[in-house]
């Protein structure tokens, strides 16, 4: 199935402002994830931009990027306004990856989109492990729940996300920023108004849920950091800085 991969990023993130250009090892946060996307080698890579500074730092460092409204809510409607403006033929799978999460590996993208193919899946995301209690207690990490064990061989449902946890719930996991749609799959998606679940969390993926499209959940090897606070970013560097000597 012919795929798309499109990377949503904005400069106007509250928390950290201007990420997508900060740079380690010489090279934007943002070009580091387009590479990524690029050595996972799965369909053409593009940057739904919502800044003019973005769509230049991108196309300097080589990759295809893409101007798109500075006042979409979220990061699928987002791409969605991408994916009309480049008007590729024949694409069946939308991959939207987090511009925030360089060190992606590269494997974990490869396998969520074999298994929507083998599955034949409207959405499916990644998750991970979690190996420690500050990340289950952490309410920037958001969790997902799903209907079963996750296994290297399987695909279960989504039952729900969430940042807090106030059960102890069985089958709870790191869930990672990438999605993998069918293209008609997020024009159904992006057609829905905000839920009011999606608004109070702050987590788009509850738009698709409360509009009962469904969400298979793939187990990821590794749990990338995502860069959302000046403490992510000086980690991140790090890891990097050290990778690259």
């Amino acid at each position: 199935m012919k795929t798309l991969v499109i990377i949503p990023s904005r400069l106007a993130a509250t928390r950290l402002p201007g990420k997508p250009l900060l740079k380690i090892n010489g090279l934007s946060i943002i070009s580091h994830v387009v590479k990524r996307a690029e050595e996972a080698n799965i369909g053409e890579v593009y940057v739904a931009a919502g800044d003019k500074e973005i769509v230049d730092d991108v196309e300097k460092n080589g990759g295809q990027a893409i101007l798109t409204d500075t006042n979409h809510k979220t990061g699928t409607d987002r791409i969605y306004e991408a994916v009309n403006k480049i008007k590729k033929k024949d694409i069946e799978l939308v991959m939207n990856l987090q511009g925030d999460e360089p060190i992606m590996n590269t494997n974990d993208i490869k396998n969520l989109q074999t298994k929507m193919i083998k599955t034949n899946s409207d959405l499916g995301t990644l998750a991970s492990n979690i190996s420690n209690q500050k990340i289950l207690k952490n309410q920037n990490v958001v969790k997902v729940i799903t209907s079963e064990l996750l296994k290297d061989d399987n695909f279960p449902e989504a039952i729900s996300f969430k940042r807090k946890l106030i059960d102890r719930a069985k089958n709870v996991y790191h869930h990672l920023g990438i999605y993998c749609y069918k293209l008609r799959t997020l024009k159904k998606f992006v057609s829905f108004k905000q839920s009011h679940n999606e608004i109070n969390n702050k987590l788009e993926q509850l738009r698709a849920l409360d509009n009962d499209i469904k969400i298979n959940v793939a187990l990821a090897k590794e749990s990338p950091i995502g860069v959302d606070t000046e403490e992510d970013f000086v980690a991140i560097k790090k890891i990097m800085e050290y990778k690259n000597k």
